[in-house]
């Protein structure tokens, strides 16, 4: 495919399984000129795997405000650029967002490629209505974290939640507090060997988990209310 110069390509990584990469993020990664990615050293397992010898520089939450101009600035000059994360599409629960938005208001053009992306094969596999549903990410660890959950209490929709391995059981003790013990479906580490899949009430979820070495990236999928 032809890469075009000054243009900034979204480009997805697998979540967990390396054959999960599609041929054109592969062949874009190749062609492009600067990859900014979220962690260079865990980036480069992905690249060093599919032998793309691009340069990459570091794009994260801690200096992407930083490094926006400086990438603004390359495009202008007429430099492809990819943006990655370390796993799943860049902009969801990723960097991505701020960089897409300058280069929108540049008039930089932006190509976002389809690919991998946690939540979808959690909330298809969990038996939930699909057909319409609200992504709520990461939830706050502190301030606003109850308010966030007390919104679901009238929510009807299916809602999708991002946690981490020693927050799991402390986010589904507030949402069984607070909504009730409805249904949820617990998904960890998706693509990869250990992948499982847990659903039942919040309470007979909880309890598995409690039995176990919590491990893994989480996604939540949480029925909506009656």
């Amino acid at each position: 495919m032809t890469i075009e110069p000054g243009k900034l390509y979204l480009v997805p990584t697998p979540i967990g399984n390396l054959a999960d990469m599609t041929y054109r993020a592969v062949e874009v990664l190749k062609g492009v000129d600067l990859i900014l990615a979220e962690d260079t050293r865990t980036s480069g397992f992905l690249l060093k795997h599919y032998e793309i010898g691009t340069p990459a520089q570091s794009f994260h939450a801690h200096n992407e405000h930083k490094k926006v101009e400086e990438a603004i600035e390359k495009l202008k000059r007429g430099s492809s650029i990819a943006q990655i994360s370390d796993a799943g599409t860049p902009g969801i629960s990723d960097p991505g967002f701020l960089l897409v938005r300058a280069a929108l208001a540049n008039d930089i053009p932006v190509d976002s490629l389809p690919g991998a992306t946690a939540f979808v094969p959690a909330l298809i596999k969990s038996g939930f209505p699909s057909d319409r549903f609200v992504f709520e990410g990461f939830l706050p660890h502190k301030k606003g974290r109850q308010t966030r959950i007390e919104v679901m209490k009238e929510e009807s929709r299916t809602a999708i939640y991002y946690e981490s391995p020693h927050r799991l059981l402390k986010t589904l003790q507030q949402f069984k507090d607070i909504l009730g013990d409805r249904n949820v479906s617990v998904s960890r580490e998706l693509t990869k060997k250990f992948e499982e899949t847990v659903t039942g009430s919040i309470e007979d979820v909880m309890a598995y988990f409690e039995s176990k070495s919590i491990k893994g990236e989480f996604v939540i999928v949480l029925e909506g209310t009656k």
